[in-house]
């Protein structure tokens, strides 16, 4: 049985090959440190001062060199100063695709979001789907690869207490550990799959418009179907003409909008 224990851990590195790429998503958070220091630092003075116009032209600045955390976070709060509800929420949003635990933009953007018009009620999920979801969305592509590499190294310790532990106890137990491991692995790297297509596939926009008409086809001839308001986060359905975009809620309405009434988040 010990002459097979290669050929499992070369199964093993091939579960473990997609943590290493869900840290492509880090590559787009780096940047010049020394630059970026000075000029955030000038950048916040103008927020502590209340300056909030000039901050926004500098976190602004600071983002075309990549996105942070940080940034998006203090832009959001400068644009929520200057009661910009929409861009508010759109950069509260985009940190959150950074780091969808941070405590502090969670609550800033359930602050910015209970001052939105639009309330609309989601189509109901079935329980578990609903707790996927929410488990996945919990943290970034990064952190669910760290999870995997984790539980990866924890079923190499399991598997190799299984072939070569004498008892047959610790032979049981290091095989069911290194299946629930291997388990778990593939789930941590499929959540890591998924958090990062939706970080580089971005399908989910915020309406910047004070109000937008949502129409029934491309144009302004169109049928008016409801009316949206600043702030309201939607889905984008379809992204294929320039002028208009198909629009989805979570309450399953469709139409369509104009394209600078909102922005994808």
């Amino acid at each position: 049985m010990r002459k097979i224990f290669p050929l499992y851990m070369l199964l093993l590195t091939l579960v473990a090959i997609q943590p290493a790429r869900s840290q492509e998503t880090t590559e787009v958070f780096q940047s010049d440190r020394q630059i970026a220091d000075v000029t955030k630092s000038e950048a916040d003075s103008a927020y502590i001062q209340g300056d909030y116009a000039a901050a926004v032209q500098m976190y602004e600045s600071l983002l075309q060199q990549g996105e942070a955390l940080e940034l998006y976070y203090n832009l959001g709060n400068s644009y929520f100063k200057l009661d910009d509800l929409g861009r508010a929420i759109l950069n509260y949003e985009r940190a959150l695709m950074l780091q969808p635990s941070h405590a502090d933009v969670q609550a800033n953007l359930e602050i910015a979001r209970a001052k939105t018009v639009d309330k609309v009620v989601p189509i109901p999920e079935i329980f578990f789907l609903a707790w996927i979801h929410a488990v996945r969305g919990s943290l970034s592509a990064d952190s669910w690869g760290i999870c995997a590499i984790f539980f990866f190294l924890l079923m190499g310790v399991s598997l190799t207490l299984y072939f070569f532990a004498k008892r047959m106890a610790w032979k049981k137990g290091g095989f069911f550990a290194g299946m629930a491991s291997l388990l778990l692995c593939v789930v941590c790297n499929v959540f890591a799959y998924q958090q990062r297509s939706r970080f580089v596939h971005r399908t989910e926009a915020i309406v910047l418009a004070p109000s937008v008409t949502v129409r029934s086809t491309p144009s302004e001839s169109g049928t008016s179907l409801f009316v949206l308001h600043e702030g309201h986060k939607l889905s984008v359905k379809d992204d294929s003409m320039r002028e208009w975009k198909e629009i989805r809620l979570e309450d399953g309405k469709v139409g369509w909008v104009p394209a600078e009434a909102i922005e994808k988040i």
